[in-house]
């Protein structure tokens, strides 16, 4: 029994260390290919202008990724724009207006976190502030609805309803108390 079970704890042991040796030399190369993502080698003529780009990239929305911005997707897209907001702050000059109104105009108010009121945009404001006044109304409802509620007993049931308090008193009393309490 105890070389059996010394050669389990063996086989097991080494079956393990193959598991951990396959794994490393699987993950190896993803890390290799998440090191090598997103290094932007841009130069700026001083660090206004690195600001005022970074700044716009975080405010952007890539096109591709959902809730992420040009800054922290890996995107190709999001790799273009941020060369496009390159150009157009560093070698064009453009102030950060006149970057938005681009962006804007030719990606739509999707890459905008903080899309304007307009026409098209309307229910993205509306539509949580409605949802919000309506859980509202409903709580309220809910709240009034439980507090007006109130069961009537009629004498039959009162009467019982006595008995079950008398009786559960009686049997949870304290050591020493009589069962029969009247």
């Amino acid at each position: 029994m105890a070389v059996a079970s010394a050669f389990l704890f063996a086989y097991t042991s080494r079956a393990c260390r193959r598991f951990a040796a396959l794994l490393l030399i699987c993950l190896l190369p993803t890390g290799a290919v998440v090191a090598a993502s997103q290094i932007d080698t841009f130069n700026f003529a001083d660090e206004v202008q690195e600001r005022r780009y970074r700044a716009l990239i975080e405010e952007f929305r890539c096109p591709k990724c959902l809730n992420t911005n040009l800054a922290g997707s890996d995107a190709p897209i999001a790799q273009d724009l941020r060369k496009v907001v390159y150009r157009l702050v560093v070698i064009e000059g453009k102030r950060e207006q006149e970057v938005r109104d681009y962006l804007q105009a030719r990606y739509g108010d999707f890459v905008l976190y903080d899309p304007p009121f307009n026409g098209q945009t309307w229910y993205i404001w509306l539509v949580p502030i409605g949802l919000g006044l309506l859980a509202v109304f409903v709580l309220i409802r809910l709240l009034r609805g439980a507090r007006w509620e109130a069961t009537v007993l009629d004498e039959q049931q009162q009467a019982r309803l006595q008995e079950i308090v008398g009786h559960s008193k009686s049997s949870s009393g304290a050591p020493g108390q009589s069962a029969e309490r009247k």
